[in-house]
């Protein structure tokens, strides 16, 4: 770990702990976030999350640019990673489906599995949320086993459905709206990840950890999922 401090914005400074993205990252950048919260108090606008970083915005009515770089350096002061595990287990259940999921059976040809062995391993690890970005309550999680890395799409689709499940690199995430996208699919799951009578609005936050766990095509329509092909979804806007 090698901190640094860059500027973001004139009310915005940004800690940068890591340069590599790492599932150990996390318990490091959940303390140094509680410390931060605590010594910037009032002052704390907004504190994001990322890969690697946290980006803190103050305000400067409160505190001067000197004072924040100050509270960041006294952060990182003796800083030990958290011992809890943070945020919160979600269980996301997948119909992982070539329907759905276009590249499942691809994925598995290049790995050298099965369909069956490339489900059990993805479902087989709790993800960490490392951010959200992209899209309103797009989780970018990981890290998927090196075998299941996939690079991403040299086209990227017009129209990914809602719901959808894919893989990029060594990164998973979960599509929480209808929207363009350039992951790997291998599924979908019915759970509702973005939604504007929540609390927060998204179902996963930076800390959180994920569980995907599969279904067969009668418990995702059960649980209201939307079955249509990603073939025809993205037809429609042929």
């Amino acid at each position: 770990m090698k901190p640094g401090i860059e500027v973001s914005a004139i009310d915005c400074l940004t800690l940068r702990l890591f340069e590599a993205i790492d599932e150990r990252n996390m318990p490091w950048l959940r303390a140094a976030g509680r410390k931060i919260t605590a010594l910037f108090g009032p002052a704390l606008v907004d504190l994001v999350p990322s890969y690697t970083t946290l980006m803190v915005h103050y305000d400067l009515s409160l505190m001067t640019s000197t004072q924040a770089r100050a509270c960041l350096a006294r952060a990182v002061e003796g800083l030990e990673a958290a011992e809890d595990a943070g945020g919160t287990l979600h269980r996301v259940p997948v119909w992982y489906d070539p329907s759905v999921g276009p590249e499942l059976e691809l994925i598995a040809g290049r790995a050298g599995l099965t369909v069956q062995q490339v489900i059990d391993s993805h479902c087989a690890h709790d993800y960490q949320v490392f951010a959200l970005g992209f899209a309103p309550g797009f989780a970018f999680m990981g890290l998927v086993e090196e075998r299941l890395a996939t690079p991403r799409l040299k086209t990227p689709r017009k129209r990914v459905a809602a719901g959808s499940v894919g893989i990029a690199d060594r990164q998973t995430a979960a599509y929480p709206v209808q929207s363009p996208g350039g992951w790997n699919l291998i599924g979908r799951t019915p759970v509702q990840l973005f939604d504007y009578q929540r609390d927060g609005y998204s179902l996963l936050r930076p800390g959180d950890r994920v569980r995907f766990e599969p279904i067969d095509r009668a418990g995702f329509l059960r649980l209201g999922g939307d079955d249509t092909a990603q073939a025809t979804i993205e037809g429609a806007t042929a």
